[in-house]
């Protein structure tokens, strides 16, 4: 394994070898044949530095010697890792583009990129002080309790060292977030590190019963106990600032504008994207309105979602989900969506309690892991909603559908399935926002203009119905945060425009206080389009949309920019919308 330090040995011999380059020729020549082996020393040596600094990314990835592992949350920590990353960007930059081929430019360009990315939420957004989301992920032990990489009593050991890390991370916490919060940002920290202690009492406990193994389950009890214990205060520590929240969730044009460059690479003008995801809205409308008339004639729109929830999938969304998974493979086969490079299959399973800010989601093993099954979770009602809400959240077959569509076949499955084949060790472990959301999302509309249902006017509307969903998230995303949009106006749009049942409604607009960046399901979807109409124009237009999808599968998942000018061979300077190619 290489440390920090030998990376910047490396790094220091190169930049010496290229101190002389502007003039002496045997200078350039010893820099360019030095540069391929100094980028993958480079590039090795950053990841292994990544890992080591984000245990839950690097087990969640497979890299299991980091088991039980937190991050070092303590100011001292963020800032030490910043310093990093700032370094690192500094000198992958001295490492060509001088010898470097084109796979290999294109890998330092897309490790530089993540660095972009995280400096940006680190300290531009500051999300370590202001937003408690940017703990709850890497608080999450699912991968010790479902994901069967070793004998459980190993990952019950591993469950110990991670729960007696919890409360020095809680006290972190405590520490990090300034106060006083928005109300939403508060109302999430609550029901997520509530949802955490429940989750620990309740459900982990059973999971682990079987280990015969009275010390270590002696030794489980305690620390299960102290981590249940400091969640539960962590969230009455939040349940005591509601009293002072604000309405303060703002980024504000200049950062909201500086979040899409840094982390996607897309320059268009706020007014301009603005202006596009409202047109995507209106054709989706328009399409709406055209299938609800085929689904229930005569019948206002209500009455078609109306009709469209009612049909619940037979045995609950679990159920109804591991029926359609079969289907949706057998039509990607079938009919040449996109190449299925393994056997793998994902299961289905109820989302636990700390994951239910959304409604589906999957996990899937990382690149470091062999041979274990990804699994696509979803959330039921809040227990504490009224009946006619928590009925109205079950989403209905052909809406489940999709949403099947979206994390599985061919959507985040599927990707995942390709990213873990790049060729890059890059492409493999990172894979961005807008790529990831943003294929998923297109794989919906893309799925029925490939003949999905086709005769059937209830799967148009469910497809429909999670297009208005990201669009109006598009759209919430750049009003509440560059347009002074309330919370209580995003929800409107959710129930007007989205056709979103109450509950829906308030969790989406609450998200997009604290997840501004959830504009990319809908930025993503409409970069690949127009990537895809540009690319396939002189390659045979729709016959030529396997290839693409596989070419646009193979870069991993850097920002799409990247992307297109690889595939392409133009550079539109993150200016995604003009017209041609």
């Amino acid at each position: 394994m290489i440390r920090q330090g030998s990376m910047w040995i490396v790094v220091a011999a190169l930049a010496a070898m290229c101190a002389g380059c502007n003039t002496r020729t045997d200078d350039l020549r010893a820099a360019a044949a030095a540069a391929p082996a100094a980028w993958t020393t480079f590039r090795d040596a950053f990841i292994e530095d990544e890992l080591r600094d984000n245990p839950p990314f690097a087990v969640d990835a497979g890299r299991h010697e980091y088991d039980g592992g937190l991050p070092d949350w303590s100011k001292a920590g963020i800032a030490a890792r910043n310093s990093r990353l700032h370094a690192a960007r500094d000198a992958a930059q001295k490492i060509g583009p001088l010898g470097l081929d084109a796979a290999q430019l294109f890998e330092r360009d897309y490790l530089l990129a993540r660095i972009d990315r995280d400096l940006f939420w680190d300290e531009a957004a500051e999300r370590p002080f202001t937003n408690p989301t940017f703990y709850l992920g890497g608080l999450g032990p699912s991968v010790y309790l479902t994901r069967d990489y070793a004998p459980l009593a190993e990952r019950m050991r591993a469950y110990v060292t991670y729960a007696k890390a919890v409360p020095g991370a809680v006290a972190h916490i405590k520490e990090n977030l300034r106060l006083p919060l928005p109300q939403t940002f508060i109302e999430r920290a609550i029901s997520g590190f509530a949802g955490f202690a429940s989750f620990f009492e309740a459900d982990v406990p059973a999971i682990f019963a079987p280990v015969d193994d009275p010390a270590l389950q002696s030794e489980f009890a305690s620390a299960n106990k102290a981590a249940a214990d400091a969640m539960r205060d962590l969230a009455k520590h939040f349940e005591a600032q509601r009293a002072s929240a604000t309405q303060d969730f703002a980024l504000g044009t200049e950062k909201f504008a500086q979040m899409l460059v840094a982390t996607e690479q897309v320059t268009t003008p706020l007014a301009e994207l603005e202006k596009i995801g409202r047109a995507d809205l209106e054709r989706n409308l328009a399409a709406l309105r055209v299938a609800c008339e085929k689904y229930t004639p005569g019948r206002p729109i209500k009455a078609c979602f109306a009709k469209l929830s009612a049909d619940k999938p037979r045995g609950g969304p679990v159920a109804g989900a591991t029926r359609q998974l079969v289907e949706l493979r057998q039509f990607v086969v079938d009919h040449k969506v996109v190449s299925v490079p393994s056997e793998e299959q994902a299961l289905v399973a109820e989302a636990p309690p700390y994951r239910r800010a959304n409604s589906a989601y999957i996990e899937i093993p990382g690149p470091y892991e062999k041979s274990l099954p990804a699994t696509y979770y979803i959330a039921p009602p809040d227990p504490k909603w009224s009946k006619a809400d928590q009925l109205a959240y079950i989403p209905g077959e052909a809406d489940l559908l999709f949403t099947s569509v979206h994390e599985v076949w061919p959507g985040h499955f599927l990707n995942f399935l390709h990213a873990n084949q790049s060729k890059s060790l890059v492409g493999r472990l990172f894979v961005g926002y807008a790529f990831a959301e943003g294929w998923a999302h297109y794989t919906e509309e893309m799925m029925v203009e490939m003949g999905l249902h086709k005769d059937d006017p209830a799967a148009q509307v469910g497809q429909l119905s999670n297009a208005l969903l990201r669009n109006v998230r598009y759209l919430s995303a750049i009003g509440l945060h560059t347009g002074g949009m309330t919370v209580e106006q995003s929800e409107r749009m959710f129930l007007e425009e989205a056709f979103q049942d109450p509950g829906n409604a308030r969790q989406q607009a609450a998200r997009g206080t604290y997840d501004p960046a959830y504009l990319n399901y809908t930025l993503g979807k409409l970069m690949i389009r127009k990537l895809r109409d540009d690319w396939t124009s002189t390659r045979g237009g729709r016959s030529a949309w396997k290839q693409f999808h596989d070419e646009f599968l193979s870069y991993g998942g850097p920002p799409i920019p990247m992307v297109r000018k690889a595939m392409l061979g133009t550079d539109d300077d993150g200016v995604l919308f003009s017209s041609g190619p």
